[in-house]
């Protein structure tokens, strides 16, 4: 019988609110435990919330590491391999970077998870901790044995702004959990405790410049005829006497919400995967997202895609998005093209990374 693989896995974006690189990470780590196949490990990069993990983690992932500043390590891991993650988190056959920073290591073999280039389009977007991002970014992409992505297009940006070869990278499509297919409107109960009107439009993540939340309030203001505007995740949103913020929720509350949405948008100007589409779709919601080649290749001719920045075009996608009708065709080919992503085929395309990086 083969010895299971030892993975070991950055575990710092399970703590604190998860969007969707915390998301990716709990389930991967979820869906690698279920197999016989892998060990799966976790280890935070943080110096206060390390403890946390334990409780963060899936059932069957284990903790490692100790106490450690993120920002030390990453100004290390810009000029060598030192310090090495076995060296506070044992010995092991794969670290797996999952947010962009690949840690250094001695012998392990190496995949890191590049989610979008967002930090090479805007790097004057960046947080003041994150201005060194696309320096190590760009030294893990040289160093890893494999490259994950979560679509083809960000497969291809890679190889070619990166320099990396295409064949080192696995394109590992993100999962959609199953409750989304059971989500149900939110309740009279619910709606009164977030207060939510009968009919609304959502946007569901956390805000940034990149979210194209400015153009999307300008369309929203230009049709008074549509519906209020929703906005479910963490952080500022821009307001308008008919926006609406129902702040961070819980995974059934916001299935919840989204269930209810007369339709979700997802304006960006860039997205790594756009897993919002995929949720909203495996709800029978319709979808309006920019047309940007990571959101067509996810919404597969299923959604609303405008230009980003026109204004016009969004506002009259929205209106024709409301006006949908939900047909029983419309539906099932909506939920069909949802369900083809689970978190199993996320992580076997996964494992199959890892042992490629194994075996080179």
């Amino acid at each position: 019988m083969a010895r299971r693989l030892r993975v070991l896995l950055d575990g710092t974006p399970l703590l604190g609110h998860r969007t969707g690189i915390g998301r990716y990470t709990a389930s991967l780590s979820e869906a690698l435990a279920s197999m016989s196949a892998v060990d799966t490990r976790a280890v935070a990069f943080t110096l206060r919330g390390w403890r946390g993990l334990r409780s963060a983690l899936p059932h069957g992932v284990r903790a490692r590491g100790m106490p450690v500043a993120a920002r030390l390590l990453r100004t290390c891991w810009l000029r060598s391999n030192l310090p090495p993650v076995e060296a506070f988190a044992g010995l092991t056959d794969v670290v797996h970077g999952t947010n962009f920073v690949l840690p250094g290591t001695v012998r392990a073999a190496r995949v890191l998870t590049i989610h979008d280039l967002a930090f090479l389009d805007a790097p004057e977007e960046l947080a003041p901790s994150d201005r060194r991002l696309p320096d190590l970014v760009r030294r893990g992409a040289a160093q890893a044995d494999v490259i994950c992505t979560p679509t083809a297009a960000v497969a291809d940006s890679v190889a070619e702004r990166l320099d990396v070869d295409r064949a080192k990278i696995e394109v590992t499509p993100l999962g959609v959990d199953a409750g989304w297919f059971t989500g149900r409107p939110p309740t009279e109960d619910k709606r009164r405790q977030f207060g939510l009107p009968e009919e609304y439009l959502l946007f569901a993540g956390a805000p940034g410049p990149r979210k194209g939340l400015d153009w999307l309030l300008r369309a929203h203001e230009s049709a008074p005829e549509l519906p209020p505007l929703v906005f479910a995740g963490p952080g500022r949103f821009p307001h308008s006497p008919r926006t609406r913020h129902v702040g961070y929720l819980s995974d059934v509350d916001l299935q919840r919400v989204v269930a209810g949405a007369s339709a979700l948008v997802l304006p960006s100007r860039d997205e790594g995967f756009g897993l919002p589409v995929l949720e909203a779709m495996a709800c029978d919601v319709p979808v309006v997202c920019t047309d940007v080649p990571t959101l067509r290749e996810v919404s597969g001719g299923l959604a609303h895609l405008v230009p980003y920045g026109d204004v016009d075009a969004l506002a009259d996608a929205l209106r024709q998005a409301v006006a949908q009708p939900h047909a029983a065709s419309a539906s099932a080919t909506r939920r069909a093209h949802a369900a083809g992503f689970t978190w199993r085929r996320c992580a076997e395309t996964t494992l199959a990374a890892y042992r490629r990086a194994v075996e080179s």
